[in-house]
């Protein structure tokens, strides 16, 4: 994959919720090329072998951003980290987000580490250990490095606190990616001008079905969604209001029901943006100028 004088974002996993089911997409992750930076932006299942997909040399793996500790954004970090060593990895990995996520790191180091080990005794690797660093985030800026400025925002996702919505910015581009959260309309403000948002989205009309085809728990999960996430319509006001060239949805619940396909997303939103509108896929890429 070139990267140079490029400046886009794939969608390489675009399913709200940690479950896969057959036929259904992947969770949460994103490569982000600012600046001929490759940015990865949480690691939910699926993102190792899909940013290997699109072309991604994993030893070049050097930026990580995660948003939440909610599974489908973090599960596979550890494994994306092992797997970039053992294809040549051999520079640091800079890792930022939220409190808790350096505990995940050192847990799982340790329950690698009969193979990390060894590899280091018999295939004489760099020590994996001395790889990767952690930064823990705050609201603020978090980052500026090479052209590039990232600053977190608190967004509100109960029952969790320390999840953000994130703002890439260069001088000439500004991404932002939501995160997961409610519908929040000071978002409005810190996306505001942006070439690209990247909301989290549900359809309303789709959550009993999703709710009746999961099947193994109570009204606590429908209570959450309702409480913690953004239904389209709404996405599509925080698009208006921060006046953004191009809305995203993403982390679509659902994203895997035949019955409900990309004009019923469109017909959700219309009301609310008359932009331009993107429903995410995985895989899909993202171009800007």
């Amino acid at each position: 994959m070139s990267v140079e004088n490029s400046n886009f974002v794939i969608l390489l996993g675009t399913k709200g919720g940690p479950a896969i089911r057959t036929g259904s997409t992947n969770p949460t992750s994103n490569l982000l090329v600012l600046n001929n930076r490759q940015i990865v932006v949480d690691c939910g299942l699926g993102v190792t072998r899909s940013l290997v997909d699109q072309g991604m040399q994993l030893k070049d793996l050097n930026l990580i951003f995660i948003t939440h500790l909610h599974a489908e954004h973090y599960l596979e970090m550890g494994s994306l980290i092992h797997t970039a060593w053992v294809a040549g990895l051999n520079t640091v990995v800079k890792i930022y987000g939220p409190k808790g996520l350096e505990n995940y790191w050192n847990n799982f180091l340790k329950a690698m580490e009969f193979d990390i080990a060894i590899r280091l005794e018999d295939e004489g690797r760099p020590d994996l250990r001395s790889l990767v660093t952690i930064h823990e985030i705050d609201e603020g800026e978090i980052f500026n490095e090479e052209g590039i400025k990232v600053e977190a925002m608190r967004n509100e996702h109960p029952p969790l606190v320390e999840t953000f919505a994130l703002k890439f910015q260069t001088e000439k581009n500004k991404i932002i990616f939501s995160g997961d959260t409610a519908y929040l309309p000071r978002l409005a403000e810190f996306a505001a001008g942006a070439d690209l948002l990247i909301h989290e989205a549900m359809l309303e009309e789709a959550l009993i079905s999703l709710f009746k085809r999961i099947g193994n728990t109570d009204d606590r999960l429908m209570e959450h969604w309702l409480r913690s996430h953004t239904m389209a319509p709404d996405a599509g006001k925080i698009a208006t209001k921060a006046g953004v060239k191009t809305l995203a949805l993403n982390h679509l619940i659902p994203s895997d029901d035949p019955n409900f396909i990309d004009d019923d997303w469109h017909k959700a939103v219309k009301p609310t943006w008359q932009g331009k509108l993107i429903i995410g896929k995985d895989g899909l890429k993202i171009d800007f100028t």
